[in-house]
């Protein structure tokens, strides 16, 4: 039997630990365990979609929706597009990703990543043959080195990856850096917004002066939806058009899709959620700014990059300790471009964020 050798050489992605996982290795009640480590949202679905799901529970023996226009028209109306500038994709915005790759790219064509920041493109990109290029984030400022992109590029550059906030370190991407890329190359530039609701900005007016540009983003994060993989891209109806050739039609499934309905429809839960990730952002900033031996970066997104170097622990030990007591939170030595000495931490709810804390000064203190 003859593997890829694409896929024989392909290092596994690394995602977060779950609650159940670290409940059995450690023998701990999984209600008792707080999850700081997969940048979920911290007060659950909307109200409205867990009635929409209930309701839709009798069909699952149908296959999904085929027309999915009513969504199209709400994501189109949520993030200020035209329908015919909308994809929508299952498995969050990973499909996206697969999608793109099947567009745009033929064995030996290259694609572009910053490091540090979201490892899976460079995961799905490979598999379709595409070279990954890395350029440079300036992790001690938080920013793009817009010069070191602009340097990767070459005649094979299909694709360069912006992440904006990045992930993991929680730094934007300035729009006149986005658009000096824009402006050096006739490749895609794909901005993933995935935690774009949590900064007060976005990119999408770039829509209408640039034909090269993809936005990506994910029902993950501020809309609740994780654990229903839905993810939608938007660009110019050409390249929309040409995605839905690839992209698989029944990749939506019939919950998960009447729970993204719902849940746009429910705009009191849209402003509660953004507002209490970032109040939460806020929280544990001010908390971990108090370890003189911590150092944390300010951030856009529901998240925070910390550096623990000097608390004479690596990240695996910190987190190995944490897990220990009932936390979760992201080691981030799996991160390209990172070393062993950072912890990515999503935020909670308050008390969820008070008890980390209370842990974290526990172990730091018997070093």
């Amino acid at each position: 039997m003859k593997i890829k050798k694409t896929v024989e050489e392909l290092d596994p992605y690394v995602p977060g630990r779950s609650i159940y996982e670290i409940a059995t290795l450690y023998n701990l009640k999984p209600e008792e365990i707080i999850k700081l480590g997969s940048n979920e949202n911290p007060i659950g679905p909307s109200p409205r979609a867990v009635e929409a799901v209930k309701n839709s529970l009798n069909d699952m023996n149908r296959y999904p929706e085929s027309d999915l226009s009513d969504l199209i028209r709400e994501i189109a109306a949520y993030s200020e597009v035209r329908p015919e500038q909308v994809l929508v994709g299952g498995d969050g915005a990973d499909e996206i990703l697969d999608v793109l790759g099947k567009t745009f790219t033929e064995p030996g064509d290259e694609f572009i990543v910053p490091l540090p920041s979201y490892m899976y493109y460079e995961f799905t990109l490979k598999i379709h043959g595409a070279i990954p290029v890395f350029a440079q984030w300036d992790v001690d400022n938080n920013q793009l080195d817009v010069d070191s992109v602009l340097e990767a590029i070459t005649s094979k550059t299909r694709l360069i990856f912006l992440c904006t906030p990045n992930n993991p370190t929680g730094g934007l991407i300035d729009k006149e850096d986005i658009q000096r890329v824009l402006d050096n190359t006739e490749a895609l530039v794909v901005v993933d917004e995935a935690y774009i609701e949590f900064s007060g900005t976005d990119n999408v007016e770039l829509l209408n002066d640039y034909e090269n540009i993809l936005i990506l983003r994910t029902f993950s994060k501020v809309l609740g939806l994780a654990g229903m993989r839905i993810g939608y891209a938007l660009a110019s109806p050409e390249i929309i058009q040409h995605m839905y050739r690839v992209k698989p039609v029944f990749s939506l499934t019939k919950l998960s899709y009447v729970a993204a309905l719902a849940t746009l429809q429910d705009k009191g839960y849209l402003e509660h959620s953004r507002k209490a990730s970032v109040d939460s952002r806020e929280y544990l900033y001010q908390g971990l700014e108090e370890f003189s031996n911590l150092r944390v970066f300010r951030s856009y997104a529901n998240y925070l990059l910390v550096d623990v170097r000097r608390t004479g622990m690596d990240s695996a030990q910190i987190t190995e300790e944490l897990m220990k007591r009932g936390v979760i939170v992201r080691n981030c030595s799996s991160f390209r471009g990172l070393d062993d000495y950072w912890i990515r931490v999503s935020v909670g709810t308050i008390a969820q964020d008070q008890r980390f804390l209370e842990i974290l000064k526990d172990i730091l203190e018997q070093i």
